[in-house]
């Protein structure tokens, strides 16, 4: 990387600072790198002194400070198309944050639900707390999760009770501070019966009790699959949940299975008819355009259809 890219992405970091009134700490939580290291790049000085020797700032360093402010460093092959996914995620995920309301977004995989959280998250990036659920989180993971992401104070004991506590009192501060907080859940089809639990604890806090937090939980359509099957099963708590949280459900659009927004540029007939074909939703389409756009241009051949093909080990059927 020369040091001409090293300046734009400094002079973007300076304006998304001041467009999202960060201090250098909250950069360098966000995008995990050391203080120190943002200080001196500020200073246009993109080395350090380690054992009494000037060693170069890594790459790797201005790499994260790109990805948070959304600065370009490689040609994006990949661009944001308006899909009825993106469209209705983007309302949801806004009618939860200045509403301090609850949302469940539920959508095919691969339609482009995380995609548009991650949009949200850049856009607002002092207001939206998004952590990924893992089938192997329990309530206390979660709110250790919900802890650091949201950047609230380590209460004296670490019971769950005292965990909960210190997030929904740092959630409430932000908002009578004039914040639009909000909690993103992604890939919320993991979550337990206990984990539902504690959003319905959450939603007590947060939204009932004067809508200070929104929260969204994101997810494929085996969340609200889980949750029917443990309704019908009256397991503890999820009566309440539901109750709480039944009308907040958005359905995204079906895919559509044509990409029409996503074939602009693609010349070739038989290749649009493979991709169509062989593609089950944009992610899978993403799989296959953004390698083979990348390996055209290193090699300058057009891309066709035998070109992907030969690029995925997938010839021609007989």
């Amino acid at each position: 990387m020369n040091v001409e890219v090293k300046k734009q992405i400094v002079e973007a970091l300076e304006g998304y600072m001041t467009g999202h009134s960060l201090s250098q700490n909250e950069v360098a939580k966000r995008s995990g790198v050391n203080a120190s290291y943002i200080i001196e790049m500020r200073k246009g000085n993109f080395t350090m002194n380690a054992g009494g020797k000037e060693v170069e700032i890594s790459g790797k360093y201005f790499e994260k400070i790109a990805e948070l402010v959304g600065f370009e460093i490689r040609k994006n092959y990949w661009k944001t198309r308006e899909t009825e996914q993106l469209a209705e995620a983007l309302e949801a995920l806004s009618d939860a944050r200045d509403n301090g309301e609850f949302r469940m977004i539920i959508g095919d995989t691969g339609c482009g639900k995380t995609y548009v959280a991650n949009i949200f998250k850049r856009k607002f990036p002092n207001d939206v707390f998004y952590l990924k659920v893992s089938k192997l989180d329990d309530i206390r993971m979660l709110l250790l999760k919900l802890l650091d992401v949201t950047g609230s104070a380590t209460p004296p004991r670490t019971g769950v009770s005292w965990l909960l506590t210190s997030v929904c009192s740092n959630l409430q501060n932000m908002y009578f501070e004039g914040r639009k907080p909000v909690l993103v859940f992604d890939e919320s089809e993991y979550m337990k019966q206990s984990a539902l639990c504690l959003i319905k604890e959450l939603y007590d806090y947060l939204i009932d009790e004067g809508h200070y937090c929104g929260i969204v939980l994101v997810g494929h359509h085996q969340l609200s699959g889980n949750i029917e099957n443990l309704r019908r099963r009256n397991k503890d708590g999820i009566p309440q949940f539901c109750r709480r949280t039944k009308f907040g459900m958005r359905r995204l659009p079906k895919i559509d299975r044509n990409f029409t927004q996503f074939m602009d540029g693609i010349e070739d007939r038989k290749l649009r008819k493979f991709l169509q074909n062989e593609c089950e939703n944009y992610g899978e389409l993403h799989d296959v355009l953004v390698p083979a756009l990348r390996e055209a241009d290193r090699t300058g051949e057009a891309v066709t259809e035998d070109f992907v093909r030969r690029l995925l080990n997938m010839p021609n059927p007989i």
